[in-house]
């Protein structure tokens, strides 16, 4: 039998008394008159097991409400990428410090209004419903659809038949992520168009099965989505097992020059910026030049 390291001070052991049945040990700090005090027995498992549960609970509502959630993959839209059924986990954090989107990420977003109105969802039951609420499971009720950032605000992107999709006139090279043998935007060519600050262009990796930005231009936003509506990325899948995965930016979203229109308006800006007052300077001059004549 395996004996502990003893430290400097001997404690008193408990020593079995004359009926067999254990003595409790004497406590150093005893009465004046030898009394000894009962040692304080440890809570019962089940008495602390509500107290854990409690706690787990609390720390996956909040770890659901601010850092991570987990979300399943409900249709084709996105494959090769992601398959149906899938589980990802989207960071929900970055968002609270103001990051926005940026072109290349697989993001989740609420239904920008009319792009599900004709999907039914399942009616989840009690349990289900608990278990979403505090992000233990994916939620079956809230209307959410996940895509690839292609564009953000103050690029101008389009795609003509047969031709590639074009950020800020970049050709992007999607063949690593879009669906083995569709084209980039033959079923629907668009644009060009000027997407607004705040707002994103989504096109889904599977191409031909995907109703993305391309199918909604009649809608309000003309089929860009508020980055108010995103939720946050897809940073990894994470179920099943054999397909965990990360989800990087493709290397195409890299590519110099991309930010090219974005950077030409800076000098512009700075200009005009620095202009400014010294048009209200030599305005003064002039009224006190009037003034004073």
């Amino acid at each position: 039998m395996a004996v502990g390291a003893r430290s400097g001070h001997d404690e008193p052991e408990d020593r079995p008394s004359s009926d067999g049945v254990p003595v409790e040990a004497e406590s150093d700090g005893g009465s004046p008159g030898g009394g000894s005090t009962a040692v304080k027995k440890p809570r019962s498992f089940w008495k602390e097991l509500p107290l854990l549960i409690g706690i787990a609970l609390i720390l996956a509502l909040l770890i659901k409400t601010f850092l991570v959630q987990a979300f399943s993959i409900p249709s084709d839209s996105m494959q090769n990428t992601l398959q149906r059924g899938d589980r990802v986990l989207v960071d929900k954090l970055t968002p609270w410090f103001g990051s926005e989107p940026e072109r290349g990420e697989v993001v989740v977003f609420h239904d920008p209004g009319g792009w599900l109105e004709d999907t039914a969802t399942p009616e989840p039951n009690a349990v289900q419903k608990f278990l979403s609420f505090i992000g233990l499971m994916p939620s079956a009720e809230e209307k959410d659809l996940i895509k690839r950032v292609i564009a953000v605000g103050g690029d101008t992107v389009q795609c003509k038949k047969n031709g590639p999709v074009t950020v800020n006139g970049k050709a992007l090279d999607d063949k690593s992520f879009i669906f083995e043998g569709n084209s980039a935007c033959d079923d629907e060519p668009f644009g060009p168009i000027h997407v607004p600050e705040g707002r994103i262009w989504v096109m889904g990796d599977h191409r031909q099965n995907s109703l993305d930005s391309r199918y909604h231009q009649e809608l309000p936003g003309q089929g860009t989505v508020s980055t108010d509506e995103v939720v946050g990325r897809a940073v990894v899948v994470a179920w099943p097992i054999n397909r965990w995965a990360t989800l990087p930016v493709p290397e195409t979203f890299d590519q110099p020059g991309l930010n090219a229109a974005a950077s030409a308006a800076v000098p512009g800006a700075l200009g005009v910026a620095g202009a400014l007052p010294l048009v209200f300077w030599r305005r003064r001059r002039l009224t006190r030049g009037r003034t004073a004549g």
